[in-house]
């Protein structure tokens, strides 16, 4: 299974180099400009590919029990999947 996580996740690239994709890491000050266009492209493929995945994050942070969750920490994921149902649903009807 490959994986494409945000830059939060660049430890875990590293630890499993083909299975989880982390976005290129920032070229430092005085990069030559062929190497920085080819970082752009790469960073901007790989952004490109995890949008729908951060869309459905985003979606699921819109509903008001998870923007505070103040419950019992071992409900949230109980919780998480009813409002995730919930979503789904509702993109099911548009």
């Amino acid at each position: 299974m490959k994986v494409l996580v945000d830059t939060g996740y660049q430890g875990l690239a590293k630890t499993h180099p083909g299975q989880v994709t982390a976005p290129p890491l920032k070229l430092r000050p005085g990069a030559p400009p062929a190497r920085q266009a080819a970082w752009e492209a790469e960073r901007k493929h790989q952004s490109s590919q995890r949008i729908p995945v951060e869309h459905a994050i985003a979606e699921l942070k819109w509903w008001r029990q998870l923007q505070r969750f103040t419950g019992r920490r071992e409900l949230l994921p109980e919780t998480i999947d009813a409002v995730a149902g919930l979503v789904s649903d509702r993109m099911i009807t548009w």
